[in-house]
């Protein structure tokens, strides 16, 4: 399980090794059928939907509807409270526009499964706020997604993107607690769910980075990160291959430190990073990790982070997003809970599909494209239709030969039209029976 704000993943999972053959060609080619297919049919459904309520619409409200959304036109499950329950039990609501200073806060607390935590509390939050004047200044947001389970679990993570006045500088964090035993399914793009070993361990892992703004959009700046394990023990009785296992190979340790500066060039041209109706995205960091700054050994890696957002039309909101995500180890040999893997992105969201940790090596690389729509006229309720690919370099051979694609479908529910969060629900499927609920405050990307 990941988070981001709230993250959760509830799967079911047979094993299934893929090899490289024409069986990802089609199942990549479903995909594709899969994603315009429901887009077909779901588009088609909300077209319905909202000819009946515009049935009850003046021309006014429809047009309003049509252009760009603002908080007037839109609806949230705190109106929807407020127009249950009545202004006494939630108070009144600020109605004036986004303006500098004002904190638009979104807390969703959870309950749920998953293969990791058995049943778990989770209290996903986010602020949002604008620094300066909201048309000079990107917004601002802190997540907060303390998770406790009943096997004495925890998560605690904080995660950051603040923008000063006249987004001069922008700085980014990323600070997590995490005592949760792993399942990891070893190394390379061939592993199956047969080859589960569950690792225990405690992390701290702390980034922080500072960028400037050299022009508009565009920042360069540098930081500092340490990935910390401590208490590393190994439980073999699910391993199927007779006790020996790639973290044995690789190198087994009860504790691994990872610390070292980044480098890093990002361009956003979002302004609303919690639901980008429109925009670019990209963000490269060089990671360099040092025995004299605390490392266990000296090792490189390179992340790429790119998106894009593409506003369909003039007359709908609907969006289409692109992200692709590649993270590279250079030289040095980094610590085995360390290696890229799937869902270790900031937020714990990449490869939707898949268990985190389900895929590790070397290299990773991966691509994901999701189709967002409203579904009601008034922005209460949207949906989403998306498929993913990813890929893991074999080792020690460093080759990469092998697809995992995913797919999937959710729903989208407002839950602060201010700060245009919404609540998100999806149910996503990979190959070998891998399938499962993933719940987030705000966008997956």
């Amino acid at each position: 399980m990941g988070i981001n704000n709230i993250h959760q993943e509830y799967f079911f999972i047979t094993p299934h090794p893929l090899k490289y053959t024409s069986v990802i060609y089609i199942r990549l080619l479903r995909n594709i059928v899969f994603v315009f297919g429901m887009m077909i049919f779901i588009k088609s459904t909300a077209h319905a939907i909202n000819d009946e309520d515009y049935k009850a619409t003046n021309d006014s409200v429809v047009k309003q509807k049509n252009s760009m959304p603002n908080d007037s036109s839109q609806t949230d499950i705190i109106d929807v409270l407020k127009n249950a329950f009545g202004p006494k039990l939630f108070g009144t609501r600020d109605t004036l526009p986004k303006r500098k200073g004002k904190l638009y806060l979104s807390v969703l607390p959870a309950v749920g499964y998953s293969l990791h935590t058995d049943f778990a509390a989770t209290i996903g939050a986010n602020g949002a706020f604008y620094i300066d004047d909201p048309q000079k200044v990107n917004l601002s947001v802190v997540n907060f997604g303390p998770t406790y389970t009943i096997k004495r679990q925890w998560l605690a993570p904080i995660q950051s993107n603040i923008w000063t006045k006249d987004n001069k500088y922008n700085l980014l964090g990323n600070w997590i607690f995490y005592k949760f035993p792993e399942v990891t399914y070893g190394l390379g793009g061939h592993t199956s769910t047969a080859d589960a070993d569950s690792i225990d361990y405690k992390l701290i892992l702390f980034n922080e980075t500072v960028l400037r703004s050299i022009v508009p959009d565009f920042f360069i700046g540098v930081g500092y990160a340490l990935d910390y394990h401590w208490n590393i023990t190994e439980s073999q009785s699910s391993y199927e291959g007779g006790g020996i296992t790639d973290f044995d190979r690789y190198g087994k340790t009860s504790t691994s430190s990872s610390s070292g500066i980044t480098l890093n060039v990002l361009y956003d041209n979002r302004r609303n990073p919690i639901n980008p109706p429109k925009g670019y995205f990209l963000n490269v960091i060089y990671r360099a990790n040092y025995t004299f700054l605390g490392s266990d050994q000296n090792w490189q890696s390179v992340l790429f982070d790119l998106r894009k957002y593409f506003k369909l039309t003039s007359t709908s909101d609907n969006v289409l997003a692109v992200w692709s995500y590649t993270w590279l180890t250079l030289s040095g040999k980094p610590p085995y809970l360390d290696l890229p893997s799937t869902a270790w992105d900031t937020y714990a969201n990449q490869g939707r599909g898949y268990i985190q940790s389900r895929f590790k090596g070397d290299d990773l690389i991966a691509l994901e494209s999701e189709y967002r729509f409203g579904i009601t006229p008034n922005g209460l309720i949207g949906g989403v239709v998306f498929a993913d690919i990813q890929s893991v370099s074999n080792w020690p051979s460093n080759k990469i030969d092998a697809i995992w694609p995913g797919e999937g479908l959710g729903i989208r529910i407002k839950f602060n039209k201010h700060s245009d969060t919404n609540a998100a629900i999806d149910y996503a499927w990979g190959l070998g029976g891998s399938q499962g609920f993933f719940v987030n405050l705000g966008e997956v990307f």
